[in-house]
């Protein structure tokens, strides 16, 4: 490998950043917990009428307590797609929008699509979730981009250009 801009005269690119993952990570777990909170509340009697049809009630504080703990888990998971992909499409927003859209797409595009295909969730519904879950996610991402960085960098390297 011939040494540039994001690979060392070794021909590594570098080490991830594990305490920086997980101090991005639980920041932008805060942020998906604080939105699916919010989205909880907003679209309550929305979400008790889909369970309602499928005999199901209202998750309790058990399962809010999970779910919040996933929430940190999906925000460290977010950071750490960011500094995978970040050596080779550089640091700054537009990777970690770029590692927010793929985790949108994986984590709650194809799942929201799962559950209306299967009937368990109306379609109109599933838009408002994409739409809530891509700003969500995008956002989080900004912000664990934000505090992410390599050991030993100084400062951050510019984004690289688009081939």
């Amino acid at each position: 490998m011939v040494p540039g801009p994001y690979i060392n005269a070794e021909g590594n690119m570098g080490r991830i950043n594990i305490s920086r993952v997980i101090l991005g990570g639980l920041l932008a777990g805060l942020i998906i917990d604080v939105g699916e909170t919010v989205a909880s509340l907003i679209f309550s009697a929305q979400m008790e009428e889909v369970l309602q049809a499928l005999g199901l009630v209202m998750p309790g504080g058990g399962t809010i307590a999970v779910f919040m703990v996933l929430g940190f888990v999906m925000g460290i998971a977010l950071v750490w797609l960011y500094a995978a992909i970040r050596p080779r499409l550089g640091a700054g927003p537009g990777t970690a929008i770029i590692a927010g859209l793929f985790f949108w797409f994986v984590g709650y595009f194809m799942p929201l699509l799962g559950d209306s295909l299967m009937g368990m969730l109306p379609w109109g519904t599933t838009a408002i979730f994409w739409i809530w879950g891509l700003v969500e996610v995008c956002l989080a991402a900004l912000a664990g981009g934000w505090v992410y960085r390599e050991e030993g960098a100084a400062a951050e390297r510019p984004a690289a250009p688009a081939m």
